[in-house]
């Protein structure tokens, strides 16, 4: 079957800006990071003749991709809610220059609002709501519009909702992405600061079984079941990605919960540890010592831990299923196996107060990982978060997105008690008092001096790190293309 000429873009937008192709925080971080457009890479890689391109990551302007509307007959947008506003004014662009161009946009945020989606803006064709993988497929074999699951479009100057395509089960049917990263993407231009460079990541399997309220992925697009794709075709990928990036320092398996099937885990661990491959992964803290042994023993290096917060009731209002017991223990085992873990914690959650903050500040100093991560808490459309927000009347009246102009994370929130302001202020605090401790200083300078390579990696980082700090702001404005 032909297929539709088909471009798969991660739009240009501001500097540094790390959008929803592959990043749960659709933000400029506060060191130079990108996660692989990897929602992308899945339905190129079902599209033969496909490019992927990822403008953020390559650098790439508005002016430097508008050109290539010209060349292609279909092209498709990932978009976020912090970019949405920008993304529709790069759809434009595309449009004008090549008006006959069949545009659609997807993303969790026009999967929760295909109307308003459509109605922004006369060059969006339509929008693939959900996981849209093999929905794209069949736009790009050129099927008719109403013959496609999952999409929404305009037909007669009406938007028109087709049916839910069914969820994906047989994960094994996804073609590797590792086929499209080789083809269309430059492994050097992906930085995550915890990983080691360069990294691969991909995808084992789709969805979470915890309940998260803040969490976007498993309430718009994957699911709270974890489906999965079977060992063999995990490891399978893995020997390919060795065989096409030699150069490769990590492989980071990039699942909600990597951890979330822990038999599974063990048999993809061993596969890992045959071929010889480093790994990381997501994981929550409730593994089992037994569990944690085996990874480590079969190549594991790092873990990325969502803590979120030191205070017991907030971890119940945002229903994160874990007790503080357990993440000491678990990160005692972590510690004692040389597990290095990445925490990961947001300030601004229901029930936060400047005690609580004080508190979670004082849990990441005793359990102590390697790196942290200071998100602000933020209220994607779609999530109970949002909707909790709403209806209690925490959203800021003067907060026009989830970022500020320069890309970087604004407080959506504001509670009687804890105004935006304070919670805004209280991440710089929190960078200060974990990393500006003495034990800390000596760990992280003894890193810094362990290579030349890991040298030139943290003078950067530590500078970029420092200009995070003193130029943040919050203010929401839409993140502008450049």
């Amino acid at each position: 079957m032909s297929m539709l000429k088909t471009l798969f873009l991660n739009p240009p937008i501001c500097e540094g800006f790390d959008g929803g192709a592959g990043s749960r925080y659709q933000a400029k971080r506060e060191i130079r990071s990108f996660w692989y457009p990897t929602w992308l890479a899945q339905p190129a890689a079902l599209v033969p003749g496909s490019r992927l391109v990822d403008a953020p990551a390559r650098g790439l302007s508005l002016d430097e991709v508008v050109p290539l509307a010209s060349d292609y007959e279909l092209a498709l947008l990932h978009t976020s809610t912090p970019s949405f506003a920008n993304d529709v004014q790069v759809a434009e662009a595309l449009k004008d220059a090549n008006p006959k161009l069949i545009l659609g946009l997807v993303g969790a945020h026009v999967a929760v609002s295909p109307d308003a989606s459509l109605t922004a803006s006369k060059a969006i064709d339509f929008v693939a709501r959900a996981e849209f993988d093999f929905t794209i497929k069949e736009v790009a074999e050129g099927r008719p519009f109403d013959a496609i699951d999952g999409i929404s479009y305009r037909k007669n100057g009406e938007i028109v909702h087709n049916p839910e395509r069914a969820i994906l089960h047989d994960m094994d049917r996804l073609p590797f992405v590792v086929d499209v990263y080789k083809r269309d993407l430059v492994i050097e231009d992906y930085f995550i600061g915890y990983l080691h460079h360069p990294y691969i990541s991909v995808y084992t399997g789709r969805g979470c079984k915890s309940r998260c309220t803040f969490c976007l992925w498993p309430q718009t697009i994957g699911g709270h079941k974890y489906r999965t794709r079977s060992p063999e075709h995990v490891i399978e990928e893995m020997r390919r990605a060795k065989e096409y990036f030699p150069q490769v320092q990590e492989f980071f398996f990039d699942d909600d919960t990597f951890t979330d099937d822990p038999k599974r885990a063990e048999i993809i661990a061993r596969g890992m540890g045959e071929i010889g491959l480093p790994w990381s992964c997501n994981a929550k803290a409730n593994v089992p010592y037994e569990t944690l042994k085996m990874l480590k023993d079969n190549g594991l290096r790092l873990f990325v831990v969502g803590y979120e917060t030191g205070n017991k009731d907030i971890l119940v209002n945002i229903k994160k299923g874990v007790r503080l017991d357990h993440a000491r223990t678990f990160t005692e085992n972590c510690h004692k196996l040389g597990i290095t873990i990445h925490g990961t914690f947001i300030v601004g959650l229901p029930g936060e107060t400047k005690e609580t903050i004080e508190e979670t500040i004082r849990f990441a100093q005793e359990v102590n990982p390697h790196t942290i991560q200071v998100s602000l808490a933020a209220t994607y459309p779609g999530t109970y978060l949002y909707r909790q927000a709403a209806e209690n009347g925490w959203l800021r009246r003067d907060n026009n997105g989830l970022v500020a102009h320069s890309g970087e994370q604004i407080a959506a929130l504001n509670y009687p008690h804890l105004s935006h302001a304070e919670i805004f202020d209280a991440v710089a605090e929190f960078y200060r008092r974990f990393y500006f401790r003495p034990g800390k200083l000596w760990e992280m300078t003894r890193e810094t001096f362990s290579s030349p390579d890991m040298f030139k990696r943290r003078m950067r980082e530590g500078a970029e790190f420092f200009r995070f700090l003193m130029s943040r702001e919050n203010r929401g404005e839409a993140a502008p293309a450049q």
